[in-house]
């Protein structure tokens, strides 16, 4: 597995279009790929946009290295030397161990199914769109995923919603809308495998379209 961050020069117009459309931004990173399959046994294609302040940087996991010359001609800085970077995910993974403790970033679409109707003869997918909602949805799905959240120092659980959004587009005829969260806190790690399977294999849907992308770092002390 690989692990990719690649800036974005949100001055051009092409990167603007690309920011506001999921679908579009899927292409691009897919297009940094020969045509196979998007899963293989080693995980998926995974991908994330971190905004700051003045800046957007876009973060990809993959089974396979990305080349993302394409990237930097529509939406980097072509004349730069500066492209991308792209790290092996493994060492990472591979130092996973029960009880440790590391922060993380997770943007996800948080949902829940029910029928439209009580008559309905399949249920539909419909998006949290509170921060309790959307808290709990995480809560309750971090034990399968190998982890649990800790408390803070208030009692409450060590986690934070940075960044609620909605986006909205068309995929073959049907109009679509992710809600979606971005989370911060700091988790502990309860099962090794499974938290690596979240790491390469995403969690919640819409991944294809930005979410699902869990990342660690360290824990900084102060």
């Amino acid at each position: 597995m690989h692990l990719t961050r690649f800036e974005i020069n949100t001055a051009r117009r092409a990167s603007r279009s690309l920011l506001t459309s999921p679908q579009k931004l899927h292409a691009a990173v897919m297009a940094a790929f020969p045509p196979q399959p998007a899963t293989t046994n080693q995980g998926r294609v995974l991908w994330r946009v971190d905004h700051t302040q003045h800046q957007a940087a876009l973060f990809i996991v993959s089974p396979h290295r990305p080349d993302l010359t394409h990237l930097v001609e529509q939406a980097g800085w072509p004349t730069s030397h500066h492209t991308w970077d792209t790290r092996d995910y493994q060492p990472l993974l591979d130092r996973l161990a029960t009880g440790q403790h590391w922060a993380f970033r997770l943007k996800a679409n948080p949902t829940a199914s029910r029928r439209k109707t009580p008559d309905a003869a399949r249920s539909q997918r419909f998006g949290h769109v509170t921060v309790a909602q959307q808290t709990a949805w995480l809560l309750t799905r971090a034990e399968q995923h190998g982890f649990t959240i800790p408390a803070g120092e208030h009692k409450e659980p060590d986690l934070a919603i940075r960044g609620r959004e909605q986006a909205s587009f068309t995929r073959q005829g049907r109009n679509v809308t992710l809600t979606t969260a971005l989370y911060q806190g700091h988790l502990h790690i309860t099962d090794p495998d499974a938290l690596r399977a979240a790491l390469t294999n995403g969690i919640g849907p819409a991944r294809a379209y930005g979410c699902g992308l869990l990342t660690l770092a360290p824990i900084r002390h102060a």
